[in-house]
């Protein structure tokens, strides 16, 4: 009999999350499920006994996978099974591991996998929310060193108040969307965006998460103590020297200290500086000993290096380019760099570079999306490419990585909200980083927003952004912020934290902090002076470009947007596609139909405005309801002996009787003259309104010639004879009903 442990979360509102561990994957390390609604997700975790020679880094592994039956669906394409993992699966693996990696001890070096997978879910719990929860449960039942355990929540504000891990439907009403993940005591990893909120907003959203994280870890500490793995393993994935460490310290810090505060902006002569002093120490010792312990001088030199940067920056306020901490590097940006694309732009801060190009498109251009969870279109889209050479790397590109995926992602939700709700173009954004030293997502946000305004995209407003950095002492007591940070401040620091927003607020953040105990006192100076390097940056970017461009290029498509009633969808569509397809045919223009909110939303685009005025003719011409009494220009579909049918509007036709052809009589058609593709002007004389039938008539335009001497009224239809009676003559019925 299988008796598993079983914890429960009270959310307060009525919702539990519940965390079993003791019934499956049970020759994992660490493993549990976690449900919430009719969600369930089962998280793993195994971790290596040995470790590879010479692996002196956390190798972790972080996988996020939904399967498709967890939804009741099948998979798409030929296989009808999971293939490569979608963006959103990629997203959420980056947030577990961004929160996890931190925590495991810095001298623990063993392989470690962490697993996730979807195995259920409902139309309201967003499973992304619990994966943090499910890893950092999965080590803590688990006897793999951990310094957690840590959770992770979605807080969302609806109509001002914070929501914690709201429903799908709530979310599409929030103003702020983040993804927190924090230990008991400090936040570890903020993820998200929001419609221009202020720098307290966002700190308020923080804590409202964090005090509801509190709660998971509690909970965690439990189940980890009623499964019995209060005590962890043993491990030994370090060979130490300390009389080489020391050595290393004597011989290279001083070097390293006046390389870090003497301030030389270039990166590749400042690494090729640090470099050689290492060099010439290795140089100077006996070759057999120096290359027995080459990876361990390397290791205590990196250190070396890493406190030399740290005490410049603490002590002496100097940086290792030489700015002050509040300092923004030197920028420039040129816009419609490159002619081909509807909007380009380049955009430079010190040593880093995006060149960005906006390409604007149609329904047709829409990106489909088929996820476990998400279905539908997507109509802004950012991809972010960093090729090797942008770092001066001699190696191949190999397509997208993780990493790629989440800048992109970051950038693409910094600006996607400044996009006008009711644009009818589909936007892509590809920003190419040229160089890279320091934040290029944040190049990115800027290049975008030069691209979108030099492509004439009407923005609500211009986007910034910037990265932030912080060295601190052991506490709070010592401690520099700092702006604009380069990629060895980013590596060689105790926070990344990346802020975009317009001159109202912020649209996105994202923060990863690699030390314990940062106060919210830090967190609320690093927001502050990231709002000042913000403006400074939108300041520079606005001298390049103030404002949208007025008009689309000469070679942008031209777009036309119809709202129309919901009935004449099918109309326009027409049978198999055939009036929609003809309206293309005829015009060169691209129309394309949807139904929105009961109303039929019909796209009309061009590369010329002679071509959608055509085409916007015609669907106008369907639309539009045939009134008795107008004149129409119509063209002659085909021809019968008693007359002519023409389309008089798109998808109408109506009789041209041969009576109405000419107030002269008319034997046959061939004597009329009228032959099939003729155009001709006509008046709608008669709806018929059993039939909805329309009768034609193109003598009604012209007088009535006097009639000749002696000529009769035989020739004329036999309704008009009848038309002309005296109404007030009494008239006999055709038969009598017999009296009862």
């Amino acid at each position: 009999m299988i008796n598993p442990i079983v914890k429960t979360i009270d959310l307060g509102d009525g919702r539990t999350i519940t965390i079993e561990t003791g019934k499956l994957a049970k020759q994992a390390d660490g493993a549990v499920e976690v449900r919430m609604g009719g969600t369930m997700l089962l998280a793993t975790v195994v971790s290596a006994t040995e470790v590879g020679p010479g692996v002196d880094f956390m190798p972790l592994s972080v996988d996020y996978k939904e399967k498709f039956a967890s939804a009741g669906r099948f998979p798409g394409g030929f296989t009808k099974r999971e293939g490569r993992p979608s963006d959103y699966e990629i997203l959420t693996s980056r947030l577990i591991d961004r929160a996890l990696r931190p925590l495991f001890p810095e001298d623990y070096h063993a392989d470690t996998f962490v697993n996730v997978t979807l195995y259920s879910a409902d139309n309201e719990t967003m499973p992304d929310a619990l994966a943090g929860l499910a890893a950092s449960a999965a080590l803590a039942v688990s006897d793999i060193p951990f310094n957690g355990p840590i959770s992770e929540v979605r807080v969302a504000r609806i109509d001002g108040e914070f929501k914690i891990n709201p429903t799908f439907a709530e979310l599409e009403k929030a103003d702020m969307d983040i993804m927190v993940a924090a230990t008991m005591d400090n936040i570890m990893m903020v993820e998200g965006e929001m419609d221009e909120v202020s720098e307290n907003d966002l700190l308020e959203a923080m804590k409202a998460a964090h005090e509801a994280i509190k709660v998971h870890c509690k909970v965690q500490l439990e189940l980890m103590e009623a499964a019995g793995k209060t005590v962890k393993r043993t491990y030994c994935h370090e060979e130490n020297d300390e009389e080489l460490k020391k050595a290393v310290h004597e011989a290279c810090y001083e070097k390293a200290y006046a390389i870090a505060s003497q301030g030389n902006a270039n990166k590749h002569a400042r690494g090729d500086a640090f470099d050689n002093i290492v060099k010439e120490y290795i140089e100077s010792l006996d070759p057999e000993y120096a290359a027995e312990k080459i990876g361990l001088i390397k290791r205590y030199y990196h250190d070396v290096e890493k406190e030399a940067m740290r005490r410049s920056i603490l002590d002496e306020g100097k940086r290792l380019d030489g700015r002050t901490t509040t300092e923004i590097r030197p920028i420039w940006s040129e816009v419609d760099y490159i002619p081909g694309p509807h909007g380009s732009a380049v955009f430079t801060r010190g040593e880093t570079q995006s060149l960005t190009t906006c390409t604007l498109g149609t329904k047709l251009d829409e990106k489909m999306i088929d996820e476990v969870l998400n279905q539908g279109r997507e109509r802004f889209l950012l991809h972010y490419n960093f090729p090797p050479f942008s770092t001066g790397e001699a190696r191949a590109s190999r397509g997208i990585g993780r990493r790629e995926i989440g800048h992109g992602n970051l950038a693409n939700r910094a600006l996607k909200r400044m996009i006008p709700q009711d644009y009818p173009y589909v936007v892509r954004l590809v920003s190419d980083i040229l160089e890279s030293n320091g934040s290029s997502s944040m190049a990115t946000v800027c290049a975008g927003t030069l691209a979108l305004m030099d492509a004439g995209v009407q923005i609500k407003a211009p986007v910034s952004g910037i990265a932030m950095g912080l060295i601190k002492d052991a506490g709070d007591s010592k401690f520099a912020i700092l702006s604009d940070i380069l990629g060895d401040e980013d590596h060689l620091g105790d926070m990344d934290f990346k802020v975009t927003g317009t001159s109202k607020g912020i649209t996105a953040t994202q923060m990863d902090i690699k030390v314990d105990g940062l106060s919210y006192e830090i967190l609320e100076k690093a927001l502050n002076q990231a709002k000042d390097g913000r403006a400074h940056i939108l300041g520079k970017i606005l001298e390049t470009m103030p404002a949208p461009r007025k008009e689309l290029k000469d070679h942008a498509p031209r777009i036309e947007v119809i709202m129309v009633p919901k009935e004449f969808i099918g109309a326009i569509i027409g049978p198999g596609g055939k009036i929609i397809q003809g309206i293309q045919e005829v015009t060169g223009a691209v129309v394309t139909i949807e139904e929105i909110e009961n109303q039929g939303r019909v796209e009309i685009s061009a590369n010329n405005r002679q071509a959608i005025e055509a085409a916007v003719a015609k669907v106008k011409g369907i639309i539009a309801i045939p009134e008795e009494g107008e004149t129409y220009v119509g063209k002659v579909k085909t021809l019968q002996p008693f007359g002519a049918f023409v389309e008089f509007m798109p998808g109408k036709d109506g009789l041209l009787h041969i009576s109405e052809i000419s107030w002269d009589r008319i034997e046959t058609m061939e004597e009329s003259g009228i032959k099939e593709g003729d155009e001709l002007t006509v008046k709608l004389i008669e709806i018929d309104k059993k039939t909805g039938k329309f009768r034609l008539s193109m003598k009604a335009l012209t007088p009535r010639p006097p009639r000749k001497e002696g000529e009769s009224d035989s020739f004329e239809p036999r309704r008009e004879r009848h038309d002309r009676r005296d109404d007030n003559r009494e008239r006999k019925p055709f038969f009598k009903k017999p009296q009862q």
